[in-house]
């Protein structure tokens, strides 16, 4: 797959205004744990400026530095003015569930609200379980001429290509469990459950695929095969919550 596309040319982080006192000390990586914890939801932008702020320069990021980062706003503002969101928002988030918007590249998702984010090589966001690494939710994108997730042709052609050829190593079995379509504001999606399995390692995982805004999105959320009993239906909504915003 070609290599993501996803350098921003601003970025600044806002936080809630309960840590109003820690907004722009995070020039780079991930905002502390304890700021984050009791936030309903993320949103990424490319560039928010309050009343309070609008005076501020704005410095723009050092060499090198590629990796978006996710903007905690307060509901007030996200309500006021982040209408391409509004929808999304406006969504009831499941207990125990916290929900990131993307609004620079488009895409939204909950994720269990006890996970942390974390770096996840080629893929734009991901979040994992505190204490089971291997337990985590990621999203990549590339870019597509495609305009619908039905230009790849039908479902189970297009769920038994990837599984089999896309995301199986050449030493893992895989095995598709299941897949399902929905169509959620007029774009479609594919869903499946998936098992990889290798001599020394068994996963399985949800993923969902769709296309928009020029780019084939992927969200992939997976679990070790010993604990997938206990853990599936709870990254099932993780993987029914994604969803493909217009930008």
């Amino acid at each position: 797959m070609a290599a993501l596309q996803n350098c921003p040319s601003i970025h600044r982080r806002l936080l809630p205004s309960t840590f109003s006192q820690q907004a722009g000390l995070q020039k780079q990586g991930t905002v502390p744990s304890s700021c984050r914890r009791g936030s309903p939801f993320a949103v990424r932008a490319e560039q928010f400026v309050t009343s309070d702020s609008a005076s501020a320069p704005i410095h723009p990021p050092s060499p090198g530095q590629c990796k978006r980062r996710p903007l905690l706003l307060g509901i007030g503002a996200i309500a006021s003015s982040l209408l391409p969101a509004a929808s999304v928002l406006a969504e009831e988030i499941p207990p125990n569930y916290q929900s990131f918007v993307d609004l620079v590249d488009g895409y939204s998702y909950y994720y269990p609200s006890d996970w942390r984010e974390f770096e996840f090589r080629g893929h734009d966001s991901a979040f994992k379980d505190r204490y089971l690494q291997l337990q985590n939710v990621r999203v990549r994108f590339i870019p597509t001429d495609m305009k619908d997730i039905h230009d790849m042709g039908p479902m189970e052609e297009v769920v038994t290509n990837l599984v089999n050829n896309v995301y199986a190593a050449p030493n893992q079995m895989a095995t598709i469990l299941g897949m399902q379509e929905k169509t959620i504001n007029g774009k479609n999606y594919y869903t499946f459950e998936y098992g990889l399995k290798s001599p020394n390692f068994t996963s399985t995982s949800f993923a969902t695929v769709a296309v928009a805004n020029g780019r084939y999105y992927t969200l992939t959320v997976a679990a070790n095969e010993r604990r997938w009993r206990r853990v599936r239906n709870k990254l099932k909504v993780v993987a029914d919550s994604f969803q493909v915003l217009d930008i």
